[in-house]
């Protein structure tokens, strides 16, 4: 990359408020500040739950709304021969609403693109926009789209769809002018989770939430070779006491887009508090209580 190259990049991520020049260990972590809404997008049913149910479940508990938005029905992951495309697809899309009532996800969208011939297409980055305009998540999870090792097509298709839709054509209103007939205006997410990365950044503690990470990759009943339930969990947290691991952690890309709204507010009022001015004590009157120190804008 040149130098002007470079400059301009950067230049560009501190007009948009974020992107991968963001140190994101010094920000705090995702929730902190009260409930989010999150909108997790992958290629296949089972996708999200195999490498995200135990968030999903603690993102559920403490009060966030889930979406979850599949671009294809997964017609063609078997090896039975007795399932047609069809039928594998509607076995698929149920066995995915189970998982999703099992973590506490508000709702299921299914897109309907042929499992394995995924491309993001305009066609794909308008209905990405639409949901993003519609539902208006603070967060975006999906896979990572330009990992170097060997990946799915499906799912390096998408996260490029993804991230395609998010910057700029959600927040621009000339992008699919369409929405605004429909009431749909322009918006901006906060931040981006990326599964499957070769340098995850953010970790989440799922150990309290173990039993419903299973729940949910068991509902995928035709993905799975054994249903031992208490053997899956056995697995999971033996695989969490590794000697040199994270422990009972999922592991994802944090990319930092711009501050929430909520936090946007947070900052101006104290600003505003810090530059108000006692008022001058009238002579005579007695003295003004004493006030407490100002707090510490965080960087």
């Amino acid at each position: 990359m040149s130098f002007l190259t470079n400059l301009l990049f950067r230049s560009a991520a501190r007009t948009f408020g974020g992107g991968y020049d963001v140190d994101v260990s010094k920000l705090p972590p995702l929730g902190h500040d009260g409930p989010m809404t999150l909108m997790a997008i992958m290629a296949h049913p089972d996708d999200i739950d195999f490498g995200s149910a135990g968030s999903i479940a603690k993102w559920c508990a403490e009060g966030w709304t889930v979406y979850y938005v599949l671009a294809t029905s997964g017609d063609k992951g078997t090896h039975d021969p007795a399932f047609t495309p069809q039928e594998l697809a509607a076995t698929r899309e149920e066995e995915q609403r189970a998982a999703a009532r099992a973590l506490g996800v508000k709702q299921v969208f299914f897109l309907g693109y042929p499992d394995g011939f995924l491309e993001p297409t305009h066609e794909l980055r308008e209905q990405l926009v639409r949901l993003y305009r519609t539902y208006k998540p603070d967060v975006v999870l999906t896979w990572d789209g330009f990992r170097p090792s060997f990946n799915h097509p499906d799912h390096r298709k998408i996260g490029i769809a993804v991230r395609d839709a998010l910057f700029p054509a959600t927040r621009d209103r000339l992008y699919f002018p369409q929405h605004a007939a429909e009431g749909l205006g322009e918006w901006r997410v906060n931040e981006i989770l990326l599964v499957g990365s070769p340098d995850p950044n953010y970790f989440v503690d799922v150990s309290p939430f173990i039993e419903q990470k299973a729940d949910a990759i068991l509902a995928h009943s035709s993905q799975v070779q054994s249903h031992d339930r208490d053997e899956l969990i056995k697995q999971m947290r033996s695989r969490g006491r590794r000697p040199g691991g994270r422990g009972l952690v999922e592991s994802f890309k944090r990319v930092h887009m711009r501050s929430s709204q909520r936090a946007q507010a947070a900052e101006e009022a104290q600003k505003q508090n810090g530059a108000a001015q006692p008022e001058a004590t009238p002579p005579g009157a007695p003295d003004a209580p004493e006030r407490a120190p100002e707090p510490t804008q965080a960087h």
